[in-house]
């Protein structure tokens, strides 16, 4: 893929253009890798209008194209995003909670209450909000290259947002809790009994975090009388990037959170979860993920958004690439082991409390943007939902004035529109295509005594097992490789890693090949303690990967990256990839 210069944004309110690129020297991670991949400079973030599709941003200047302003390019150097409905019927949309009806939330692992409530202060008055006017766009900053004088406004806002009353709702553990009772079990579907409302595991998860940072950045700006005070995002899929942000190892800083894994402060980040303990290697594993995740994995919309979740559907129906990769193990790379759950930031109901979940997601809202715009288009043609289920599913925040406010997924679709922007940082993993496998040898030997699945299934899986699943075609196809009906206990972190024709059953290397895709959670409540969910991992870029040369079935080997029980696997196929439905 050939390399794109683009100018790099500065974290002002203003683009400035610079030839240079954003770090002076190259990452000692990169120039020591295995692979050194050819960095594509990209803008981490392009507009989109909502549902009317509009191409034009309000400007003090007028009406400009939002591409172009982000880019700084004459002319539209890319198509604006593609539609796609969902399947089937349309039901309806999951409706914001009741908050006179929130519950209190249950402890993993004993069953008892938890210490605090989860739920917010209620009011009557509900407005639905409109989003205002962008005059200056904010640009969040990459939290390894923020300024001294940033660290102290961020550090002055984040005091003062914990110096609230407590009953505030803009106040700090008000804040945290938004993710405690959307997430672990507080709230049921308004006029569904009491199914769980949840937004993770689906469509759902990427525009409710979007606007949870969303109100969170304007009240820490209200705070400090600074209405251009963007949050950081941990750019954890850039070498440079993968360690926590030593900002955040200040005991004497407000971001500090002590419940944080000791280990892990100023390790490379295993995006893996591998156990690997060469940085080189685990740096190269990174890539490869978000590679995967990104870009090979990925057949349609729903498999990097997560799966459609209507009113009346049970929670969980299943997470998305992303959802389920890299955001799932920076939470566990986090989390605090000396924890009884792995708080705070390793489990949902306490993972608000570290203010360092903040810069995390801040990092996966940008994937998100960097995968509507920027990413091939020939990978994933339509890359937005235009299900009214989906773009009409609503939240409650409070906002930067202590106002309840009413919010859709539809008005999440942009982040320009919402007023920030990103930084720009290289992207390496881009084109980080796993090197071709083309010794067959092995692998047809092996694959000759494997069992067949169709003898395993149902799976517990406690280990690692090896087996032949027969394809939908011979050789190379356009494909697909389901697992279905996995129940999961959604009150472990649990995570298995799936290879194709692996030829060196080396676990703990994922820059090959072989390496499909993963399922991964982090511990939450659910009503039953059960979900279940299905995942599919595209194979066609993988078959181009390897000699697949005329084979009628492939071996898949499933390796659990958790101890003991947790995941039953019902049944395991290939099928085509459908074609790809026509926009509208």
């Amino acid at each position: 893929m050939a390399s794109l210069q683009i100018p790099c944004a500065t974290p002002t309110s203003q683009s400035r253009s610079s030839p240079h690129p954003l770090f002076a020297k190259p990452s000692h991670f990169l120039t020591h890798a295995k692979r050194r991949s050819n960095c594509l400079r990209v803008s981490s973030s392009a507009g989109q209008d909502q549902s009317n599709s509009s191409q034009n941003v309000e400007t003090p200047q007028g009406k400009v194209d939002r591409r172009n302003m982000l880019l700084g390019l004459g002319g539209g150097l890319y198509g604006a995003a593609n539609l796609i409905s969902a399947p089937g019927a349309s039901a309806n949309p999951v409706q914001a909670p009741e908050l006179n009806k929130c519950g209190t939330a249950t402890n993993l692992n004993t069953g008892e209450k938890l210490d605090i409530n989860c739920c917010p202060p209620v009011v009557d008055r509900i407005l639905d909000y409109r989003l205002p006017p962008v005059f200056q766009m904010k640009v969040r900053p990459s939290a390894h290259r923020v300024s001294p004088e940033y660290i102290f406004k961020y550090n002055m806002a984040i005091d003062r947002m914990k110096r609230l009353p407590a009953d505030d709702p803009r106040n700090f553990m008000q804040q945290a809790n938004i993710h405690c009772a959307y997430c672990n079990g507080a709230y049921d579907q308004p006029g569904q009994g009491s199914l769980d409302l949840q937004v993770h595991n689906s469509w759902l998860f990427f525009p409710f975090h979007r606007w949870y940072l969303y109100f969170y950045e304007r009240i820490l700006g209200k705070l400090i009388d600074d209405p251009t005070f963007a949050l950081p995002f941990w750019n954890w899929d850039n070498p440079k990037g993968m360690t926590i942000p030593p900002m955040f190892n200040d005991p004497k800083a407000a971001i500090y959170d002590s419940k944080r894994n000791q280990d892990n402060l100023k390790a490379v980040v295993d995006l893996g979860m591998t156990g690997n303990k060469d940085p080189l290697q685990v740096v190269a594993n990174n890539l490869t993920i978000m590679y995967s995740e990104m870009i090979r994995g990925n057949a349609d919309v729903y498999d990097f958004m997560g799966q459609p979740y209507r009113e009346g559907t049970a929670a969980n129906p299943g997470p998305g690439s992303s959802e389920r990769g890299s955001h799932t193990a920076i939470h566990v790379f986090v989390g605090d082991p000396r924890e009884p759950s792995g708080e705070d930031l390793g489990n949902f109901y306490s993972a608000g409390r570290d203010p360092l979940f903040y810069c995390h997601h801040a990092n996966v809202d940008r994937m998100w943007t960097l995968w509507q715009y920027f990413l091939p288009s020939n990978k994933v043609p339509d890359k937005r939902i235009t299900d009214p289920d989906f773009l009409n599913a609503s939240f409650l925040f409070y906002d930067e004035n202590a106002q309840l406010v009413r919010v859709t997924a539809k008005d999440s679709l942009d982040n320009l529109r919402m007023g920030y922007d990103f930084e720009r940082v290289d992207l390496p993993w881009l084109d980080y295509r796993p090197p071709p496998q083309t010794a067959r040898a092995r692998i047809v030997r092996t694959g000759s005594t494997a069992p067949k699945a169709e003898t395993l299934f149902p799976l517990d899986l406690v280990k690692v097992v090896r087996f032949q699943v027969p394809k939908a075609k011979k050789g190379k196809a356009d494909e697909l490789l389901v697992l279905e009906n996995i129940t999961v206990d959604t009150t472990k972190f649990l995570k298995f890693d799936v290879f194709v024709n692996d030829e060196d059953d080396n676990a703990l290397e994922l820059d090959k090949a072989a390496y499909a895709g993963t399922y991964a959670q982090v511990p939450h409540k659910t009503a039953n303690k059960t979900a279940t969910t299905s995942i599919r991992l595209k194979l066609t870029d993988l078959y181009d990967d390897m000699d697949i040369g005329d084979d009628d079935t492939i071996v898949v080997t499933l390796v659990p990256r958790h101890q003991g029980p947790g995941v039953t696997i019902g049944g395991i196929k290939v099928i085509e990839n459908p074609p790809a439905k026509s926009s509208s």
